[in-house]
């Protein structure tokens, strides 16, 4: 069998690390702009959806949402109803900064896919969106405690 995993990971690793380094001058690290770039698409999100939509812990989330709210990219408001809940919302300087990371992302997914049709594109994405969701299954398992039998 082929290393898929691997040159998946080695791609998102490198990309990360682009990121990190192009965003340092906007005080975006490791990682950050993912949950900015999702708190800006799902304004007033829960802490716990936006660690399950990118797929960590909520102490992780936790940490990268605290350094975003301490560099004032996000804010936290209390839930209208239940007072236990924040929500999260980007501020001025989170939007301000959203278009450069779009346009970042534009350009990574350009080169990475550089020589190939649209329609290996496509396939590229309906693959991988397959390849993740068969990874879910096992990643809410794992989640919940449990142990996975190699």
């Amino acid at each position: 069998m082929k290393e898929i995993l691997r040159e998946i990971g080695m791609i998102a690793r490198a990309l990360d690390s682009i990121s990190n380094i192009e965003f340092k001058e906007y005080e975006l690290t490791k990682g950050q702009y993912l949950y900015l770039v999702r708190i800006c698409e799902n304004p007033g999100i829960i802490q716990e959806k936006l660690a399950e939509m990118i797929k960590v812990d909520r102490t992780t989330a936790a940490r990268a949402i605290k350094k975003l709210e301490i560099h004032g990219f996000v804010e936290k408001r209390d839930d209208q109803i239940n007072k236990k809940i924040n929500r999260l919302f980007p501020t001025e300087k989170g939007e301000n900064v959203l278009p450069f990371i779009k346009r970042e992302n534009d350009h990574s997914n350009s080169v990475a896919l550089a020589g190939f049709s649209e329609r290996e594109a496509e396939t590229i994405f309906e693959l991988l969106q397959r390849v993740r969701k068969n990874i879910e299954v096992d990643w809410e398992f794992v989640k919940k405690g449990n142990k996975r039998i190699y």
